[in-house]
């Protein structure tokens, strides 16, 4: 199984950015993958999960009605559509799966990471 995470960057509050993870050697239609970060000094945190079926599941009230993930299972692609950024989102943002059907916001419940991409929102 392999992750591969892009899209990160800078942006300033209030703005947008997309970041994409690419999922390989698995069957990736089948499973739920998840969105993790972690700030500097803090523990890893649940973002947002999409299961098999394409059911959301929002681990932070921080991120509703402003964060956004969907999934494209011909491109094994799982999308994060981050809007109104606020400088409490800067993170290093993480997919994860770990090969079940249903999401889990619990990180120590998955097995499969990728390698996290940095995203910087400036006040």
């Amino acid at each position: 199984v392999q992750l591969q995470a892009s899209g990160g960057g800078l942006a300033q509050s209030g703005g947008s950015l997309r970041i994409s993870c690419v999922a390989s050697g698995y069957e990736f239609e089948y499973y739920a993958i998840a969105w993790f970060r972690q700030a500097p000094g803090k523990e890893r945190e649940g973002v947002l999960c999409v299961s098999g079926s394409g059911r959301s599941t929002y681990y932070l009230d921080s991120v509703k009605d402003r964060f956004i993930i969907s999934r494209d299972n011909a491109k094994a692609t799982v999308v994060l559509q981050m809007n109104n950024l606020k400088p409490e989102d800067t993170a290093v943002y993480y997919c994860a799966t770990d090969k079940a059907y249903y999401c889990s916001g619990r990180s120590d419940e998955y097995d499969y990471w990728g390698q996290g991409t940095q995203v910087t929102v400036s006040s």
